[in-house]
């Protein structure tokens, strides 16, 4: 009896050791096809410090990470150094199994919790749409890689249209599953996925307005109502906010030097062939207008080039302003520029007329506004 109630001691004692090693900590693991290194990085924030780890991926796509998050964490897996990329949503204790394509980073499944769970079968709902949107900025990526000419820009601009009817789909698709889902912590990330980047903010507000219970308690919920709040700032029908800059002449120039004329704000790039395009056609523009009542400002916002260094910028006859801290800079956040090149149109009541003006349609649209 002796032997036979230690050797059941230590099999009840093996079991219970195993049983807590196994609900301590968090653990995330999978399988990734595709991958064509033998390691994935690992990024998250961690009181307010951003950690980053380097999980190894056998030579099957095999690999698990044990983490100890206090609370949800986001993790994004970054994969073949860098081309991709899934975020998974981890807590306290969880096992969290991903399963996918490194080729299509938007259809990776990730389950193990109410997060994860729910934007895997938003994934799987959308799975066909999904996969047109990563064929075609697959095109994207090559055509941008192969342009040298209007030929493949022209290209370019047929497959940006697909992609943005693609994506407003998309974001129906995600408002329906956020109107049925008011009071999920994923139909928020949905809402931070596909209502975030926009320049108009009554989508955003819409869909915000959906939400109900203690997830508007979160910190995303507080940043997205303060997103919301700043796209509201510089929205279409919003007077514009006060700015100051400096031009390559070092001349300080303010907002309020072009009260009672149109502003022509552009943001554009010294490198680029749709920069150097928007500057061609701007100035063609410019040739047509009253200078007394138009005035155009183009802010460079490359980040340590300077648009003076280079010849085919000096004959801009408007103002330039080159801009040091580039996406960082204070009026590329106030203006919440998402993109470049970028031109936005300013009443002279100081009203922003319209966002992302196209440069060969700014004097037809001074025209439309002043009723010639």
């Amino acid at each position: 009896m002796t032997k036979y109630a230690g050797i059941l001691f230590f099999m009840v004692t093996l079991w219970m050791t195993l049983s807590c090693g196994r609900r301590e900590g968090t653990l995330i693991q999978g399988r990734i096809e595709h991958i064509d290194s033998s390691y994935i990085i690992a990024t998250y924030l961690s009181s307010d410090s951003l950690v980053i780890d380097t999980i190894q991926v056998d030579d099957k796509g095999r690999f698990s990470y044990a983490t100890n998050p206090d609370t949800l964490t986001a993790y994004s897996l970054y994969l073949n150094h860098f081309e991709s990329a899934v975020v998974v949503f981890a807590g306290r204790d969880e096992r969290i199994m991903v399963k996918g394509d490194a080729s299509l980073p938007d259809l990776i499944a990730v389950k193990g919790n109410q997060v994860n769970d729910g934007l895997t079968l938003f994934k799987s709902e959308n799975e066909d749409l999904l996969k047109q949107r990563a064929h075609l900025l697959g095109n994207l990526s090559l055509s941008s890689e192969l342009d040298s000419g209007t030929h493949y820009s022209r290209s370019l601009q047929e497959e940006l249209l697909k992609l943005n009817v693609l994506n407003h789909e998309l974001s129906l698709r995600a408002e329906e599953t956020i109107k049925a889902n008011p009071a999920e912590m994923f139909s928020l990330i949905l809402i931070n996925s596909f209502f975030v980047q926009s320049d108009n903010p009554v989508a955003l507000e819409r869909v915000l307005g959906y939400m109900q219970g203690d997830v508007m308690k979160t910190p995303l919920a507080a940043r997205l109502q303060s997103y919301l709040e700043k796209v509201k700032r510089s929205a279409e029908g919003a007077s514009m906010p006060y700015f100051t800059l400096t031009d390559k002449d070092d001349k300080e120039i303010y907002s309020h030097d072009f009260r009672g004329k149109y502003l022509l704000l552009s943001f554009i790039s010294t490198a680029g062939i749709e920069s150097r395009e928007t500057v061609a056609l701007l100035k063609s523009e410019y040739a047509k207008v009253n200078k007394d009542s138009v005035a155009f400002i183009t802010v460079y916002i490359d980040s340590d080039i300077y648009p003076i260094n280079d010849p085919g910028n000096d004959s801009i006859p408007w103002i330039v302003v080159p801009e040091k801290k580039s996406w960082g800079s204070e009026i590329v956040e106030t203006f919440n520029v998402q993109f470049i090149p970028f031109n936005m149109l300013i009443a002279p009541d100081g009203i922003i007329k319209v966002r992302n003006v196209p440069a060969q349609e700014v004097v037809d649209v001074i025209g439309d506004s002043s009723g010639n």
